[in-house]
């Protein structure tokens, strides 16, 4: 697959990720007002949450894919930018296994804390790249942040790709979380109800 053909199927991936972010964003609002987006919104919670860590996982790890293949294989040099967003992306592959294995609630403030760092340099990057005016000097000369190595579908570049899949983490974030809110895991019941059983011995009649 040629380097063009990458970063076609990456800038679709994003644009696949933005509707559906917007979607979720706009149906959330609109359960503030409307009881049937209410109800659509449970029901959106109820069917994402359970596997919001996964999907969060499967982003994170083809946004880390990404990164690799367009600085090993087609050869843009990451800026000083390009590095802090590594620095917040790679981690969340091992922090979103972790909590997929282990399904606890916490795993999503740790991955959310995370992405929100991610999403605010790959933000401000973003901004550098369409208003380079505002570039301080941080990065190298060799490699300035103003650097557009691509732009898939016209504005999709490298910073684009990752602020999307750090908002895209986020969101299944806070999916989870309003499943873990709505009602627990049914494995956290389990393993509450194997805690009563074990602490409160089986009851002799009066």
């Amino acid at each position: 697959m040629s380097v063009v053909a990458v970063e076609t199927f990456y800038g679709i991936l994003a644009v696949v990720a933005m509707v559906a972010i917007a979607g979720v964003v706009l149906l959330r609002l609109g359960a503030l007002v409307s009881g049937s987006a209410r109800d659509r919104w449970g029901g959106l919670v109820r069917t994402v949450g359970p596997s919001a860590y996964g999907m969060a996982w499967f982003v994170a790890f083809l946004a880390t894919a990404g990164s690799l293949y367009f600085s090993e294989v087609a050869g843009f040099e990451p800026c000083r930018l390009c590095w802090y967003q590594r620095i917040a992306m790679y981690p969340l592959v091992v922090v979103l296994a972790v909590a997929a294995a282990r399904r606890e609630r916490g795993g999503a403030f740790h991955a959310a804390a995370l992405a929100a760092v991610g999403a605010a340099v790959s933000a401000y990057h973003v901004l550098l790249e369409w208003v380079p005016s505002l570039d301080t000097g941080a990065c190298s000369a060799t490699t300035p942040c103003t650097l557009i190595w691509f732009r898939a579908l016209g504005f999709i570049s490298l910073p684009t790709l990752a602020l999307t899949a750090f908002a895209l983490v986020l969101t299944l974030m806070a999916i989870r979380l309003a499943q873990a809110d709505h009602k627990e895991d049914p494995a956290d019941d389990v393993d509450g109800a194997a805690t009563d059983m074990d602490v409160d011995p089986i009851r002799r009649p009066a």
